[in-house]
């Protein structure tokens, strides 16, 4: 199913959860079943009963795991927090909320020192001197990687590794070792080159979680709302750069549909940040005046400090813009997103897989595939500096393609008011008052309560799913 989720500057407000059928049927996405687990966790333990996910020793001693990565990035952190979590419950690693680490700057290496020094685990143990960073420098990686390799070669006894990201994947995904290697969070394993494809690793110690619809879904979902002829994107013209934005993916609906890709070359897996920032943000000055909406990919120029005046000179010249990363970034100001329901599902799938592998599966049998239910993130705020007005035809098709409700008449107003929840106000020019009811088609309907400013309604949509037009809170 598909929710959408609303950000009046940096306040959360989860809104309008609908059906996404359209876009499952397009690219096999499962909904979310009523239970609230979604079908990918489901079948993420379609392979449990072969091979178990019970924990076990390793001939008497403990399993030895080390973790090597490129570059410190936001999303490597809540990969590896969400597979640990995923080990707690499987009874991999005793259970701890992990609030010290929470509390403070997340990166992996803090982490890893927990898992090293503070987790308790009669299976695991996660080896002190086996955390590799390049911090995004070539030379580094290089010295790394062949370190590296000749522990695995050796009688040192490492028996697994955490792979995160696409240059860890490519360093490791090779017949230069044989130790099993989890391959998480990477754009693309499949165009990077980690990976086969998504029902093959190519080796058999190497497993890569893929989801290789997601960029695609993004994308078709902007154009859907903006309907844009130009769309920007700037990225590094490298082999990593290129897979890191997906412009294979981008040019692929481009062509499909027909609209224009307007391309822009920056700096990004490169050690200093501000060199990196400066070309986002000079292409950016260049884009804004040529395109329509601006895809924003995932690169090192992007990131916390670049963000505010990314965001400042898309508004500036009303340009739409799109988050590849996710919500995060929408919280800061770009305009859309779809974003995941959290790590969880993805550290469960990811857990398991570890699970399995030491209870004897080859990395190589377990599936890769693993997509998450999407939602679609809005700023607010952004929407109504750049002026987007969204409607519906007669027919409701184009709000229907956003997964909103597909009734309301030709104006903004009704978009507003279901996104609002029918709380008073204004938005874009639409006023909203008391009294104003979400409704569905063919469903019961229930008047705005001001009670939290807290509108819902729910039902049958078009097509025979139910939707859930949610909640909103200001």
């Amino acid at each position: 199913m598909l929710k959408i989720t609303h950000y009046k500057t940096l306040s959360t407000v989860f809104l309008c959860i609908l059906s996404a059928s359209i876009w499952a049927e397009e690219f096999s996405t499962r909904e979310i079943s009523g239970n609230g687990f979604s079908a990918n966790e489901f079948s993420a333990n379609e392979t449990v009963e072969k091979f178990g996910t019970s924990p076990v020793l390793n001939n008497g001693r403990k399993w030895r795991i080390v973790f090597y990565e490129g570059g410190p990035h936001a999303n490597y952190y809540h990969y590896l927090e969400a597979t640990i979590r995923g080990l707690m419950k499987l009874g991999w690693i005793e259970n701890s909320d992990l609030k010290q680490i929470q509390r403070k700057k997340k990166d992996t290496k803090r982490l890893w020192n927990w898992l090293v020094n503070s987790s308790e685990s009669d299976y695991l143990e996660f080896v002190d001197d086996g955390y590799y960073s390049a911090n995004w420098d070539d030379e580094q990686r290089q010295a790394n990687k062949s370190t590296l390799l000749k522990r695995l070669n050796s009688k040192d006894g490492i028996d697994l590794v955490i792979a995160m990201g696409t240059w860890a994947g490519l360093d490791l995904a090779n017949n230069e070792h044989s130790v099993p290697t989890i391959v998480m969070s990477t754009s693309n394993p499949v165009e990077s080159g980690i990976i086969e494809s998504q029902d093959d690793s190519g080796y058999d110690h190497v497993h890569a979680r893929v989801d290789p619809y997601r960029y695609e879904r993004q994308l078709r979902i902007f154009y859907d709302i903006i309907q844009f002829k130009k769309l920007g994107i700037a990225f590094e013209d490298s082999i990593y750069g290129r897979s890191y934005s997906a412009i294979d993916t981008v040019e692929k609906v481009a062509a499909d549909i027909g609209f224009e890709v307007v391309k822009c070359h920056t700096k990004s897996d490169i050690s200093d940040t501000d060199v990196a920032s400066r070309s986002v943000v000079r292409c950016f000055d260049e884009l804004s005046k040529k395109v329509d909406a601006i895809y924003v990919t995932i690169q090192g120029g992007v990131n916390t400090e670049s963000i505010p005046r990314l965001v400042a000179i898309a508004n500036k010249n009303s340009i739409p813009t799109f988050s590849q990363l996710g919500a995060k970034e929408v919280q800061q100001g770009f305009l859309f997103s779809i974003s995941r329901p959290g790590f969880k599902p993805a550290g469960l799938f990811l857990s398991a897989t570890i699970a399995q592998i030491l209870n004897g599966a080859k990395p190589r049998q377990l599936k890769q595939l693993f997509e998450e239910s999407p939602s679609i993130a809005i700023n607010l705020k952004t929407a109504e500096i750049v002026g987007l007005y969204l409607y519906a035809d007669d027919s409701g098709s184009r709000l229907r393609h956003a997964g909103l409700c597909p009734h309301w008449r030709r104006s903004l107003c009704g978009f507003w008011r279901l996104l609002a929840g029918g709380a008073k106000g204004s938005y874009s020019g639409c006023r909203v008052s008391d009294g104003d009811h979400c409704r569905c088609r063919g469903s019961r309907r229930q008047a705005y309560s001001p009670q939290a400013q807290r509108g819902y309604c729910a039902g049958r949509l078009p097509g025979g799913a139910f939707g859930d037009c949610g909640s909103a809170y200001g």
